[in-house]
């Protein structure tokens, strides 16, 4: 395959990005993430806090048996922490790192719905005219003069996030 063959493969398999995702918010802007990825959605629990982890790591749970991480996501990303309420929820998400699957619990504001994705109302991640890591953010969901950032969880979990998680877990 020429090297142009394969960047425009590159390129539409970025662009295929068609689906249902789970529609969340988190300081009142509105993200999604894969349906494919989301295991249950469970209403705030009490966390055991794990000594040495980031912040934004909030310790873990015991979820019907199994030890599972929790993440705040508002700190993931730097925001502003907020103190949790009733519409404040857990999604666990089964993330792969390295070809082995994880479940891990992403604290969110409030979950909206399940939205089905059209491709073209994707847009690719706008250049900010400055380097800034957006690898994680899959695209932007045009619906009117709203938009949703579509996220890939493998990559806001993945890599040095999930070294992290294992010492909590």
């Amino acid at each position: 395959m020429s090297t142009q063959n394969a960047i425009q493969a590159e390129n539409q398999r970025d662009l295929s990005m068609e689906g249902k995702y789970l529609t969340f918010e988190l300081a009142r802007e509105e993200f999604g993430i894969s349906i494919l990825t989301v295991k249950e959605i469970i209403g705030m629990m009490t966390t055991t806090p794990v000594p040495s982890t980031p912040s934004w790591v909030l310790g873990v749970i015991n979820l019907r048996g199994k030890v599972i991480p929790v993440v705040d996501l508002r700190l993931k990303f730097g925001m502003e922490s907020r103190p949790f309420d009733d519409r404040t929820c857990i999604v666990v998400a089964e993330v792969n790192n390295q070809d082995e699957l994880l479940n891990i619990g992403v604290v969110v504001d409030s979950v909206n719905e399940v939205a089905n994705v059209k491709e073209q109302d994707v847009e690719k991640t706008p250049s900010f005219g400055v380097e800034l890591e957006t690898d994680y953010i899959q695209g932007m969901a045009k619906n009117g003069e709203h938009v949703c950032i579509l996220l890939d969880i493998n990559k806001v979990l993945g890599g040095e996030a999930i070294a992290q998680l294992r010492s909590a877990a």
